[in-house]
């Protein structure tokens, strides 16, 4: 009596692919082979185990913009830490520099109608929160093989879909907040074509940010890197820029203000 249909892996089969078959067959150990399908041992459900908790941890990390460490937290030096974080946080901060040249390069807006800048942090935080809830989504789904890169333009589809629900909704609450309390409690020079902009330029980064958000991770993925790089730390630098665009694009287009054309710098 032979079992010809056997579940096996090889030695040169990546680990967290071999993890995911003790979930996916309810296995408890499965065969080693070699080149030559000759067995040469086998992995037993806990080693499993400690690959998926060994995997998930060095994702977390990544997802934290964090180099991965094997060692315990209380066990890793000061150093060892900071050497881990601060690549990092130099790389972020670099690219933030973005969101800096487009305020800067929209100074006269703000200028001119000062009630939008009480509302920047607002809008860059919705961007940056829209943006990591669909890249942590695909992430998963990546993770745990339920997406492809074939999937690419369904994955989009749905988000877009998403993303007009939630931006709708979004614009909605936030106009009747700025209607029926901010301008009576906080700011009274809150008017109606303001209160548009900035619900209007809510939903447009709610829309983009899911988009970015969702093919971000596939990106990584078809250039052979890590999707849990792309995660929250990058998905929101990238979308902090972009809201802030359309946020100004906004004011320009509904409230008529002048907005400077060339980035230009003052040394003096």
């Amino acid at each position: 009596i032979m079992e010809t249909n056997v579940l096996f892996v090889n030695t040169h089969e990546d680990k967290e692919d071999v993890a995911q078959m003790f979930s996916k067959y309810y296995l408890t150990a499965l065969p080693v082979v070699g080149k030559e399908n000759r067995l040469v041992g086998i992995i037993t459900v806990d080693d499993a185990l400690d690959i998926m908790e060994e995997e998930a941890s060095e994702d977390i990390a990544k997802m934290a913009a964090i180099t991965p460490s094997d060692k315990p937290y209380l066990k890793t030096g000061v150093f060892e830490i900071w050497k881990n974080r601060i690549p990092w946080l130099l790389l972020l901060m670099i690219s933030g520099t973005f969101t800096g040249i487009v305020i800067s390069r929209f100074e006269s807006a703000l200028a001119l109608i000062p009630v939008l800048t009480a509302y920047i942090p607002m809008m860059m935080d919705t961007g940056g929160n829209s943006g990591s809830q669909a890249s942590v989504t695909i992430i998963r789904g990546l993770s745990l093989n339920e997406l492809e890169l074939k999937d690419v333009f369904r994955v989009m589809w749905k988000e877009f879909r998403v993303s007009i629900l939630c931006g709708a909704a979004l614009s909605l609450a936030n106009f009747a907040k700025l209607m029926f309390f901010d301008r009576r409690f906080i700011n009274p020079d809150i008017t109606m074509p303001v209160a548009a902009t900035i619900c209007m330029a809510m939903f447009c980064t709610v829309v983009i940010a899911k988009l970015v958000g969702c093919t971000l991770p596939m990106l990584a993925k078809r250039a052979h890197l890590d999707p849990a790089v792309m995660a929250s730390p990058f998905i929101t630098t990238i979308v902090d820029a972009l809201s802030l665009l359309v946020y100004f694009l906004f004011a320009k287009a509904l409230l008529g203000v002048e907005i400077e054309e060339n980035l230009a710098f003052d040394v003096t």
